[in-house]
């Protein structure tokens, strides 16, 4: 495979952290917080990759005008598009109706932002020039976004008014393509992901790379921990494939935060989450990563990082996989419907960490639970560990022992991953909360002895007391005290 300078690590707004950043001055990170941390990312931990979400709330479309003007010394021997890089997350107008517009206004902002950075350096240098598309479902969302931007975006600028051409009038328009990236998020959307990326590699004549992006936490949320990690080792399976048929280089990058249950990446297991993905090319450093751990080792992390060497995928038995998919889904969904009040109770105390909001869950759009809402990942996940309950053994106890074997064979972290949430786990808080759900963990694997973190289980019991005394604010305090413990909020 060719050398590309794609970055590896790719910094996000994911409000996962317990931690307040140094630079911030609220706990809840703003715009202009959000532009430090941007700068944070790039010049203190070597971040190679900014993503800036572009959904629900008011864009942002100066951001690389107020990169380069704040922090001009660094970007002048940084270059923005070409040293590190700034990538758009676009709302899905198929799934987000009433933020369809946003996208049209994001793509317009791109060609702007060229002429800033022009102004700045003087080599014509594109700081922006991918866009990253969630909740993906089809090659066609992925053609119309390409094919809007260059018809309609860059394509004005030949088109004339009153004997003038428009880029007479305004200027060029300039860069001339984007670059489109998938982000994949439910179970039809990853075992599909190979024949759609293929199709739109094939008609927009790509011929080099391309990246996709599976996510880690919505279908965690929607299928059960262990569910999603075996759809993305037959995602990345079926992509490798299309990588060795069509000659272009399929560049992944998984979507993960430090929690086991949204992906277990921290600054202190960098190595063991390669060995279950080999041929990831990105990874997210969500807000836990950067701000819970200490900076030598979040720095540490971040160079080993992005000196990964992307190789082949683990290689697995797809109809095994999805009959293992199958049936810890199923339970899973019926554990959830039974803790769905629980959670939600629990999750209207965990404090918010940014300002915006992020994108529509897909758990809303999901016919399985038949309409039951639930919080977004974070807060669901941060909900259970606050109680006791680890959210990635929920659905398990319907895997048998050679289940858990395969499963062994193809996921080598899954004993310490297992053993990582483990740590939070709270018996007497599961046993009484949910004493249904605790008895089927009786005599499986589950059952066995793990070390519990003898601080984390004292607050939790402690949160459980507030919880049933509706002392809201000592409830509030608690759960962040825990989240200090577990080292992520969600």
């Amino acid at each position: 495979m060719p050398e590309y300078h794609v970055p590896r690590t790719m910094s996000t707004q994911h409000p996962d952290n317990v931690t307040t950043p140094f630079f911030a001055d609220n706990t809840e990170l703003g715009g202009d917080d959000e532009i430090k941390e941007a700068f944070y990312a790039f010049s203190h931990i070597k971040c190679q990759e900014q993503l800036w979400d572009c959904e629900g709330k008011e864009v942002d479309n100066f951001v690389v005008k107020k990169l380069l003007t704040s922090y001009e010394p660094y970007f002048k021997s940084h270059k923005l598009g070409k040293d590190v890089f700034l990538t758009l997350r676009v709302p899905n107008p198929a799934i987000e109706k009433a933020e369809g517009k946003i996208l049209l206004e994001t793509l317009e902002s791109i060609p702007r932002n060229f002429d800033t950075a022009n102004l700045f350096y003087g080599e014509g240098i594109a700081p922006i020039f991918e866009v990253a598309l969630p909740m993906t479902t089809s090659a066609d969302e992925l053609l119309m976004l390409s094919q809007f931007y260059r018809k309609h975006v860059i394509g004005k600028k030949h088109e004339s008014i009153g004997g003038k051409k428009i880029s007479d009038w305004i200027g060029d328009f300039k860069p001339e393509n984007i670059r489109v990236i998938p982000l994949f998020e439910d179970k039809e959307g990853m075992l599909n992901a190979a024949r759609e990326v293929g199709r739109f590699i094939t008609e927009e004549k790509i011929e080099d790379y391309q990246r996709v992006w599976l996510a880690r936490s919505d279908p965690a949320l929607n299928y059960g921990s262990l569910a999603c990690v075996l759809l993305e080792k037959i995602a990345l399976q079926r992509l490798h494939a299309v990588q060795e048929k069509s000659s272009v280089d399929i560049l992944p990058i998984i979507g993960c935060g430090s929690a086991p249950f949204r992906g277990n990446l921290r600054p202190d297991n960098v190595d063991s989450f390669f060995k279950g993905y080999p041929s990831v090319h990105t990874v997210t450093l969500q807000s836990a990563f950067k701000y819970d751990y200490p900076i030598e080792n979040v720095e540490k992390a971040v160079e080993k990082l992005n000196n990964h060497k992307t190789g082949a995928p683990v290689q697995v038995d797809e109809q095994r996989c999805l009959d293992i998919i199958e049936k810890q889904t199923k339970e899973y969904q019926i554990q959830i419907a039974s803790l769905a009040p629980l959670i939600n109770e629990v999750s209207a105390f965990i404090p918010s960490r940014r300002k915006r909001k992020l994108h529509v869950g897909l758990f809303g759009y999901s016919r399985n639970l038949n309409g039951l809402k639930l919080p977004r990942a974070i807060k669901f996940c941060g909900a259970l560990h606050s109680i006791g309950i680890p959210p990635e053994i929920l659905g398990m106890n319907a895997l048998s022992s050679a289940d858990l074997d395969y499963v062994r064979t193809i996921y080598p972290s899954f004993d310490q991953d297992t053993r990582d949430s483990m740590r939070w786990l709270n018996r007497d808080n599961f046993k009484k909360l949910a004493p249904e759900i605790y008895e089927k963990f009786k005599g499986t694997f589950f059952s066995g002895k793990f070390e519990e973190d003898a601080r984390h289980r004292k607050i939790t019991s402690i949160i459980l007391d507030n919880l049933a005394s509706k002392q809201g604010a000592t409830l509030q305090e608690n759960i962040v005290r825990a989240g200090f413990i577990r080292g992520f909020l969600g």
